[in-house]
């Protein structure tokens, strides 16, 4: 449960995340947010919200100029486009004050080139001939997406509802609810969403896109904030008992139970 932050007496020494970590950040916030300097007209919210929130429309225009109507190209436009539209929502009633932040001209170029642009690789892969003709996906592969996609979303929209509406009572850890056995499920949910996207792609070059963002930007954020976290009384013990994405499995009386 979110707890009141401890006076600055009690509070404990804040744990250092790696170096590596501290680096790609600070790199990664220079290159998205001051790269060639001078005015700064974007807002790092406003470069994900078009992205995501024209993902449908981009789809869609990618059925309609290459007249793909089959159901690969039907069940991503409705998982990627709904997603957008909820991520849309999201914002709407809690937004992340993180994406506050102003970019410059070419850092927000850069952050479409590198980060937000290339998501649209899978589905250009999904409904251009880009590969060549290839047979729709096997009605399993469909349920497996549709279900990651759904558990996904779920995570990520409830994990970020819970930590904003404990955040306003006041700074402090969250332990309960679906941060009970995982520290990080908003990030896990992400992961899922677009798993699910690559995952109908059924090409490399997607997966390569999410190896790509999940370890030069999800994981170093992640560390910085368990860094952050660390200060709050009663870490040592929730870091022992969760998981850092998914569940930790204690082994007990001779059986492994959550």
């Amino acid at each position: 449960m979110a707890t009141p932050e401890a006076p600055m007496s009690a509070a404990l020494p804040r744990a250092a995340a790696p170096a590596w970590a501290r680096a790609l950040n600070r790199l990664a916030s220079h290159l998205s947010q001051d790269l060639g300097g001078g005015p700064r007209p974007w807002k790092l919210a406003t470069l994900i919200n078009l992205q995501k929130g024209g993902t449908g429309l981009f789809v869609l225009g990618l059925m309609a100029a290459f007249g793909n109507w089959g159901s690969a190209a039907w069940t991503y436009l409705a998982l990627h486009g709904t997603y957008g539209l909820c991520w849309l929502l999201k914002h709407a009633a809690f937004p992340d004050a993180r994406w506050n932040a102003r970019a410059t001209w070419a850092g927000g170029l850069l952050t479409w080139l590198a980060v937000l642009g290339p998501y649209w690789i899978a589905p250009v892969l999904v409904v251009t001939p880009l590969l060549g003709p290839r047979p729709e996906p096997a009605p399993w592969l469909l349920a497996l997406a549709i279900a990651m996609h759904t558990v996904g979303l779920a995570l990520m929209l409830a994990a970020d509802a819970q930590k904003h509406a404990a955040l306003a009572r006041g700074p402090g850890l969250i332990s309960d609810g679906l941060f009970s056995h995982i520290r990080h499920p908003n990030y896990l949910g992400e992961m899922l969403l677009y798993a699910a996207y690559a995952l109908l792609a059924r090409h490399w070059l997607p997966w390569l896109v999410l190896a790509w963002v999940w370890g030069l930007v999800f994981l170093p954020n992640i560390l910085l904030i368990e860094a952050s976290l660390s200060r709050h009384p009663g870490w040592a013990a929730y870091k022992a008992r969760t998981g850092f994405l998914l569940p930790r499995l204690r082994v007990a009386k001779g059986k492994r139970e959550m």
